[in-house]
């Protein structure tokens, strides 16, 4: 039995937004997976209820406290130990589900991944990736973006495993391309952890390292699957990318490719090298991104990410 916790209180739009996305995921769930939601029991309940769903059907694990948007992360998640996102990192931590999934305040989720879970052994500090579309119709997956500002060139090679790991786990990519983004193709361009990462990266057997790549080549497609750059450059990008859509979308414009970069189809972001499987969804996630958070959660922890994450970084 898969058991999947679903953190009932977070996001802009919740209970209801994630109810809905849940009660989607449990139809396309196998009988062998559970969703756990957890938060306020009366309103999960009388969702379900609106909605003509058994509230039966999930295990309700009742959380009468919430950590808002707006709140300091790391102290609501210390302060708020009866919140949905507190509880959920302590089942997962005692292994009573096998992964948590919130569209709640990114902060706390991090907090809690750091400060409940811990860190994988021999993983200096843990990321969060996305995956982009490509023009050649594949994806790429691109980490951190967002949680590390500042890297040196080991992190950036540590960041570089943990996705090539994700890309072959979740994927499906046998021998995952692996690019650093900088400002030109020529190994001596870019700032001094970028530098050194190269020579990291090209001198060991563990990567399939293929160099730089541009930003003008992006969303081409062709070059690399798995993309490293640091959480502040990283997260420039995915907002760019983000914010494009958003816009081409309010100018009418419906392209099959453009489409392809509407959040709700990707769940959420997992949160890598930490001790379970953890997705950080979207604070606005539609009910059809609840759902594909949640099916990301299950196939993480189905796949066992977390177990071949801590194998390959005992070797390294």
């Amino acid at each position: 039995m898969t058991r999947i916790g679903v953190d009932a209180m977070g996001g802009d739009y919740a209970p209801e937004n994630v109810i809905l996305g849940a009660i989607d995921a449990f139809s396309a769930l196998d009988a062998g997976t559970q969703i756990f939601l957890i938060g306020d029991r009366i309103r999960i309940t009388e969702v379900c209820r609106r909605c003509g769903f058994d509230s039966g059907n999930f295990v309700i694990i009742h959380a009468p406290e919430v950590i808002r948007m707006g709140e300091h992360p790391v102290t609501a998640y210390l302060k708020k130990k009866e919140s949905s996102i507190h509880i959920g990192f302590s089942m997962l931590a005692r292994k009573e589900i096998d992964a948590f999934a919130s569209a709640g305040n990114t902060g706390a989720m991090l907090a809690g991944s750091v400060q409940t879970l811990g860190t994988l052994p021999g993983v200096l500090r843990p990321c969060i990736s996305a995956q982009i579309p490509l023009a050649d119709g594949k994806r790429m997956l691109i980490l951190d973006v967002g949680l590390n500002s500042d890297t040196k060139a080991d992190i950036l090679y540590q960041f570089a495993i943990l996705g090539s790991i994700y890309a072959r786990t979740m994927m499906g990519i046998a021998e995952p391309r692996v690019a650093l983004l900088n400002i030109g193709a020529e190994e001596e361009k870019g700032n001094m952890a970028v530098r050194e990462a190269y020579k990291i990266m090209s001198d060991s057997s563990d990567l399939n390292f293929v160099g730089n790549l541009e930003a003008d080549v992006l969303f081409r497609g062709g070059v690399a699957d798995v993309l490293v750059t640091d959480g502040f450059v990283g997260n420039i990008c995915l907002k760019q990318a983000e914010g494009m859509y958003a816009l081409v979308a309010s100018l009418g414009v419906d392209h099959p490719y453009l489409n392809r970069f509407n959040y709700e189809y990707y769940g959420g972001t997992p949160v890598l090298g930490v001790s379970a499987p953890v997705i950080i969804g979207h604070g606005a996630s539609t009910p059809l991104a609840i759902r594909y958070m949640i099916l990301e959660a299950a196939e993480a922890a189905g796949n066992g990410l977390v177990e071949k994450l801590r194998a390959a970084m005992s070797k390294n």
